[in-house]
């Protein structure tokens, strides 16, 4: 589903009021099981990558980013994920599988390192320790199962926390008050925003950049995205100076029909045609006019710039960490 306007407006209104105590009742369940002690604690690192609202923020690249800082520090990465809009349970070690089975992040974040997808953390962290020398989980930060060495929160610069209020009334996934203690560091991809959230937490900004061909510039196109904000991939297009004549947004992770296909296909009329990676992956594999739009796609890869300050945080972790037998908690 698409977050419901409502969500990012600061005055809040009159649903997110009637939907308030739906909310509240949600974060106190979602505070308490953040709150309790994990199930399984593994001999490697454990990076967590989440944020405090629903949808995305930018986890991915900040994933492989971390990933990237890690391999040059000399350590062996392994992503685990949930897999999410994926039919597997796992845990399971991502392969020749598609989109359907283990979700379009998994299949990203397999182009750079080994990827579990399991719904148990816990399960799936055992799966991972042996097939690397640290754990970056992406999302799973309101998830206690595995013990985390080091999390992360993503918040999105430009709508920060909505309304601040948990879902279905707002955007939260927990209340702010319980995400904090445990975090280690808070990530604003665009820049930390004057109305920083009060913390003692260190405060990083993080760029995530669009790589476009030069041969675009100008031309005109048609932008389709199915993720957290789409608004955010076509403004970065024309910011880029791509003239995105037509923007097709679909909800997070929307699994493209072949009707879908065929109208994208139409409406594109013979232009270029410009999506990202999370949606491309949904549309690998596939025959008829997925197979013909898949062909047709041009992906925009996005990265993700860490500051020094933050690197040197990460590599503390794992140059710091001291190898231990799984344990396993009642």
């Amino acid at each position: 589903m698409k977050a419901p306007r409502f969500w990012w407006r600061r005055d809040r209104g009159a649903a997110a009021h009637c939907l308030a105590p739906i909310g509240a009742i949600v974060g106190t369940i979602a505070a308490r099981r953040m709150a309790s002690p994990p199930r399984v604690r593994l001999s490697i690192p454990v990076y967590c990558v989440g944020n405090p609202t629903v949808g995305g923020a930018g986890k991915t690249p900040i994933a492989l980013a971390i990933a990237k800082v890690l391999a040059e520090a000399g350590a062996m990465p392994v992503f685990l994920t949930r897999g999410y809009g994926g039919s597997l349970k796992g845990p399971v070690t991502v392969g020749e599988h598609t989109a359907s089975e283990v979700g379009d992040e998994a299949l990203i974040l397999a182009e750079t390192a080994p990827t579990v997808v399991a719904r148990d953390r816990g399960k799936g962290g055992v799966l991972a320790e042996t097939l690397g020398t640290a754990v970056i989980m992406d999302d799973g930060f309101q998830n206690p199962a595995l013990a985390k060495d080091w999390s992360a929160l993503v918040v999105d610069a430009v709508v920060g926390l909505g309304n601040a209020l948990v879902t279905p009334a707002g955007p939260m996934r927990a209340p702010l008050a319980a995400h904090l203690p445990q975090a280690d560091a808070l990530l604003f991809v665009g820049g930390v925003p004057d109305d920083q959230i009060a913390t003692s937490l260190p405060l990083h900004p993080v760029t995530v950049r669009q790589s476009i061909d030069p041969a675009l510039k100008g031309a005109a196109v048609l932008a389709f995205a199915g993720i957290g904000r789409p608004e955010k991939f076509f403004a970065g297009l024309e910011t880029e100076g791509v003239l995105v004549e037509e923007k097709v947004a679909f909800a997070d992770h929307h699994p493209f029909t072949e009707g879908d296909a065929k109208a994208l296909l139409a409406a594109a009329n013979g232009r270029p045609v410009l999506t990202t990676a999370k949606d491309a992956v949904r549309l690998r594999g596939l025959d008829g006019a997925r197979g013909e739009l898949a062909a047709r796609l041009t992906v925009i890869p996005v990265t993700a710039e860490l500051d020094e300050a933050l690197e040197a945080s990460i590599r503390r972790v794992y140059e710091g960490s001291a190898p231990s037998p799984p344990e396993f908690v009642a």
